[in-house]
């Protein structure tokens, strides 16, 4: 399967999304580009694809235009006289037969651009839908992490014998019925053993 490339609008999202539009209501944009940023981040770690967030600066005078590596993301400021549309339209264009792109957008023109040029659209809220289901996903193997430690932890504090019988229950955790069936007649085959009688 080809490699995914995710082109996201930055400022369409941020004026999308609630929290974020709160972000700039409260007085800065930049606090809300790099929230967006940080999100995006977290994404593309669970998801493993290729982030590409755009914003525009076609309004600086002289702006030869900016790419930053972000962690693991791209952030792209555009040069001036050139728009996020259509670094991303471009973008598409060239790289969409030998790739999966896909376009998070909730501008309708841009959207019907981009599906001619072979990229896949991606409405705002469907980015934070999925955005979300990363997050829970995350928070799931965090957890899971966190429970095992606890148990090794656990099994470092007790003597051998108990965090051998530990041992033996997580085993049975994860055996096939058949697998866990000969070992219970195994144990009980030597429990069942005469004891030697000590000499005198």
């Amino acid at each position: 399967m080809a490699q995914e490339f995710l082109l996201v609008d930055g400022y369409n999202i941020i004026f999308s999304w609630p929290e974020l539009k709160k972000i700039v209501k409260e007085g800065s944009l930049e606090s809300a580009r790099i929230r967006l940023a940080d999100i995006l981040c977290n994404y593309q770690g669970f998801r493993k694809n290729e982030v590409i967030l755009v914003f525009d600066g076609y309004k600086s005078k002289g702006n030869l235009g900016t790419v930053i590596h972000y962690h693991n993301i791209d952030i792209v400021y555009t040069k001036e006289a050139q728009t996020a549309d259509q670094f991303i339209e471009a973008v598409s264009y060239q790289m969409a037969l030998d790739y999966q792109i896909r376009v998070a957008t909730s501008d309708g023109l841009e959207q019907m651009i981009i599906l001619a040029k072979g990229a896949v659209r991606m409405s705002a809220p469907e980015l934070r839908r999925e955005v979300k289901e990363a997050e829970k996903e995350i928070k799931k193997a965090q957890q899971s992490i966190k429970i095992q430690n606890s148990r090794n932890s656990l099994l470092d504090n007790l003597d051998p014998k108990q965090a051998e019988f530990l041992r033996q229950l997580r085993l049975q955790e994860t055996l096939e019925p058949e697998e866990m069936k000969k070992i219970n007649e195994k144990q009980q085959q030597q429990s069942q053993k005469p004891k030697k009688k000590k000499k005198k």
